[in-house]
């Protein structure tokens, strides 16, 4: 059991712009809650001073990223505004009686949730800070930062750069220019008046997930025990998941690739590929996979360096069937990965920014709030799955001047279906896959992982 030792209050170390701020609509359907994450770091004699180091770099990083240090606040059509008042962040210290040892391989399930912050959602809005960070010392002399993230304020690549930045100035190094934030959201708003969408978003990736045959919702699902595990992938591993849909695209003709499959897309079609062989779904039964697409680099012009925000849109695969995607070839599901992906080209990310400002109420598009054994919110489960790619960001970068992580991962994986995609601490191709699932087919699924590769 962690025991909680003290916590603080961090502000910006100097006078900050104070007022609302706007949020773009990559924002506003992004989740009002927090996004978890965990860095664990190897017994370490350097952190007699540690806390006080936290706390002061902390406090300067806000000064560059003052909108961290606000609230948030309803306003109409379900959307939020940010308040920029200088509220600051908190830090909570605590201890563990345990070793990292004891910890096993940091998977995302009750056990790690006590070395990230409690947030209490029953509060106002208003009095819940954007960011938090538990510091926890481990018997061994090692230590664990669980970090919460308003997912309003930040997607993983905003996240991952704060918390590096971070990092650089709690060693004693001094941040470049080209380093710095990009803190207006206006260069993702739509034209006045707001063109009419040139897609039908609403029939596409904002169309409800289809649901088990023979059901007319998704509680039965919901209800069901799910498990969590960290699959690991060798890099040659990877590479024969790669190279075997790549090469099947030569021999299978009703598909055809516009570039080579990437690691991404093939691991990801791997993944829902072993998921309708282990689930043991009807032949008829539909599936996807929904997830996100970063547009920083996707629009015309880009969005500019270190855009700190959100920058992501959806994006689904087509409507296919579990017979489908298990008597095909892993590269037919990687193409349906990679159309997805493609999709998102100027004119359909245009095309869903504006039919995200047109909409009168967001409420619907963001799916409601959802905690694990929740009953409301999106449910990205059987049959479909909702993954998430670390593989190109930076996440083993937090060096906070005691080397960089043993280990970074998601803090928690809240519902069945809801899968992460990170690449090793070794930086040699190798990944891991932290996934969540029911219960029942958490082996099978494990088996038919790894002997289908």
């Amino acid at each position: 059991m962690v025991t909680m030792k003290g916590s603080y209050t961090v502000v910006p170390s100097e006078p900050t712009p104070r007022g609302p701020f706007w949020l773009s609509e990559c924002d506003h359907i992004a989740p009002w809650t927090h996004i978890p994450s965990i860095y664990v770091y190897k017994p370490n004699q350097n952190l007699d001073d540690f806390v006080e180091r936290m706390r002061e770099s902390l406090s300067k990083i806000l000064v560059h990223y003052y909108p961290v240090a606000g609230r948030l606040r309803w306003i109409e059509g379900g959307r939020l505004e940010l308040d920029c008042n200088e509220m600051g962040v908190t830090i909570w210290l605590a201890e563990s009686p345990k070793s990292l040892d004891e910890y096993g391989n940091f998977e995302p399930n009750h056990t790690i949730a006590e070395l990230i912050p409690k947030i209490d959602y029953s509060k106002p809005i208003g009095e819940i800070p954007l960011f938090l960070v538990q510091l926890t010392r481990f018997s061994c002399g090692g230590l664990s930062i669980g970090v919460a993230f308003s997912h309003v304020m930040a997607d993983g690549v905003s996240g991952i750069h704060f918390v590096n930045t971070w990092a650089k100035l709690a060693r004693g190094e001094t941040l470049k220019k080209e380093e710095l934030p990009f803190l207006d959201r206006t260069v993702l708003r739509s034209p006045h008046p707001v063109p009419a969408p040139r897609f039908d978003h609403k029939a596409y990736e904002f169309m409800p997930m289809p649901l088990m045959l023979g059901c007319s919702d998704s509680i039965a699902e919901r209800k069901k025990e799910t498990s969590v595990v960290l699959l690991p992938l060798s890099s040659d591993q990877v590479l024969k998941i790669k190279n075997k849909a790549n090469e099947e695209i030569r021999v299978f003709s009703p598909v055809r690739a516009t570039r080579p499959y990437s690691r991404y897309e093939t691991i990801t079609a791997h993944i829902w590929r072993t998921g309708c062989k282990a689930r043991q779904h009807d032949e008829q039964q539909p599936t996807i996979v929904r997830f996100v697409g970063d547009i920083r680099n996707r629009l015309k012009p880009p969005l500019p360096p270190n855009y700190f925000g959100n920058g992501l849109l959806r994006t689904k695969t087509p409507l296919c069937s579990s017979g489908e995607i298990i008597s095909n070839p892993l590269c037919y599901a990687s193409q349906k990965i990679q159309e997805a992906i493609h999709r998102l080209t100027e004119e359909y990310m245009r095309s869903q920014l504006d039919f995200l400002s047109s909409q009168e109420n967001v409420d619907w598009l963001r799916g409601g709030f959802h905690v694990q054994g929740g009953l409301n919110g999106l449910f990205y489960g059987n049959p479909n799955f909702s993954i998430v790619s670390w593989l190109s960001m930076p996440i083993y970068g937090a060096d906070f001047g005691w080397g960089k992580p043993l280990y970074v991962g998601p803090g928690c994986l809240n519902e069945d279906g809801k899968t992460f995609i990170m690449p090793s601490p070794s930086g040699d191709g190798s990944v891991t896959v932290a996934l969540r699932l029911q219960t029942a087919h958490m082996e099978t699924f494990r088996k038919f992982f790894y002997e289908d590769i």
